[in-house]
């Protein structure tokens, strides 16, 4: 007797073409691409990377894999650019999931100057709807360091944040509709770009965040603003996240509006670009605990920015909130300031595997987490080294943990992350945070999601998901378990 998984891997070979359709057995295929998650965390074993060319492709490629479901135990796993930072978009070691990559679905289908749209393909790279809304003078305001290879299907699937959140908010917020092939394959055409669409539940926002449990995000509509008249950068050293977050309120109150990024960097962190990547020169780092990057954007006048920001940083000096500061003179200037803050990541997995946390907590409270939760984990492993740093403008800070100086960093992690897990966590539930703020949930934190998210929004997410995947093809194991 035949085994149906061959039947199942013909058929898809008929839909995207046997050159889309990598499997195993063939001897020149290489499949650690697909199969090992960005992090190299996890590496699993997928049936087949199916690679389909058209939202119509994907739609019968589900409808194939829902209808051999209960004969070949396959589910499926949306991939983008498999960027994931909590092991969302890879296969388990089952050997039976279906990876769904959609990088050849990259077309930017239109741009609507009138509506301020732009809609693309979910595979297509983020740089990419960048660089075509700055041609036809316009800002896509999402920006994140993966922004050359994540994909704007991925950005939607996880919500993604990045560097501008403090002015344009998530991926959710820049979002105006979807194309979405569901569990079923059916196709729910909602690209309409509307801004007000008040008739009835919001499915949109449904599938926004959802990782790829709930259906597969295949184009989207994304807001466009006009791009700015001037942006300008500065760098500068704050005595303290206390002080830190008192320049942030200065800043909201100085530049309104014009306030679009607002990053807050470590000592340590820097220290740790500065060790690893020399061609980066970090200024003031070495002498003040805490380095805060902003960026500001006017639609007036490079001359009318300038003078906000000069305005702001003599008051952030004159009210102790700033002890030196660098402004950015040229774009190139700017440029480099911005590669410090996205060298960060880079540069600590330089220094050796580390315990990453994506934490939000209510602003306000920020310094009291930090020096607390510091305090706990100084105290439960003496010589640890913290690498925080992140979006302070929008209450998110990666909080991470490296092994103390010369012990070896994979046995840390492996006699020492459950416990660094939990006093981390433990420590944004008491003062009233979230355990993911931008990467999402994956498989890496879902069997801790029960513990710090109420019972019944879990049943609430475990009924939507029954509801619209009821067999449990779409990534299973991922966000919420059923």
């Amino acid at each position: 007797m035949s085994d149906p998984s061959h039947a199942l891997l013909d058929g898809l070979r008929r839909i995207v073409g046997q050159p889309h359709v990598l499997t195993h057995d063939d001897p020149d295929a290489d499949l650690a691409a697909w199969e090992q998650d960005w992090r190299k965390r996890s590496r699993g074993q997928a049936l087949a990377v199916v690679r389909p060319a058209s939202t119509d492709e994907v739609a019968q490629v589900v409808r194939l894999c829902a209808e051999m479901q209960s004969a070949t135990g396959v589910s499926i796993v949306p991939q983008g650019g498999n960027t994931s930072m909590v092991v969302g978009a890879v296969p388990d070691a089952s050997g039976r999931q279906v990876v769904l990559n959609l990088q050849r679905m990259n077309r930017i289908e239109s741009l609507d100057a009138g509506n301020l749209t732009l809609t693309a393909q979910a595979g297509c790279v983020l740089q990419n709807l960048q660089e075509a809304a700055a041609r036809d003078g316009f800002l896509f305001p999402l920006s994140l360091a993966a922004e050359g290879s994540c994909t704007i299907g991925g950005n939607l699937g996880t919500n993604a944040g990045g560097t501008q959140v403090v002015r344009y908010g998530n991926t959710r917020d820049l979002c105006l509709g979807l194309e979405v092939v569901t569990a079923q394959g059916e196709i729910w055409n909602g690209l309409g770009g509307l801004r007000k669409d008040n008739t009835g539940y919001d499915l949109r926002n449904l599938f926004i965040g959802s990782e790829g449990t709930l259906g597969i995000i295949t184009a989207a509509a994304m807001k466009l603003v006009p791009l700015p008249a001037a942006q300008l950068t500065a760098w500068a050293a704050v005595p303290s996240m206390e002080h830190a977050v008192a320049l942030l309120g200065l800043a909201h109150k100085t530049l309104g509006a014009g306030l679009t990024g607002f990053e807050v960097m470590g000592q340590f962190a820097l220290s740790l670009v500065a060790r690893h990547m020399p061609q980066s020169p970090v200024p003031l780092y070495e002498t003040t605990p805490w380095c805060v990057l902003l960026e500001v954007s006017d639609h007036e006048s490079e001359e009318h920015a300038r003078s906000q920001f000069e305005r702001l940083l003599e008051a952030g000096m004159e009210q102790g909130c700033i002890t030196d500061g660098v402004v950015a003179e040229s774009i190139a200037q700017a440029r480099a300031l911005w590669q410090i803050r996205e060298n960060l990541p880079i540069a600590q997995a330089i220094e050796g595997l580390n315990i990453k946390h994506d934490i939000s907590i209510p602003i306000s409270r920020i310094p009291a987490f930090v020096a607390a939760t510091d305090a706990l984990l100084a105290q439960a492993l003496p010589g640890i080294r913290m690498v925080d740093f992140g979006h302070l403008g929008d209450g998110n800070l990666h909080y991470n943990v490296q092994a103390p100086e010369g012990v070896d960093a994979a046995a840390f992690l492996r006699d020492n992350e459950a416990t660094v897990n939990t006093l981390v966590f433990e420590s944004v539930a008491k003062f009233g945070g979230s355990i993911s703020a931008e990467h999402g949930i994956g498989s890496l934190k879902v069997d801790k999601l029960p513990g710090y998210k109420p019972p019944v929004a879990l049943e609430m997410m475990r009924a939507i998901k029954r509801a619209l995947d009821p067999h449990n093809l779409m990534n299973p194991g991922r966000v919420v378990r059923i």
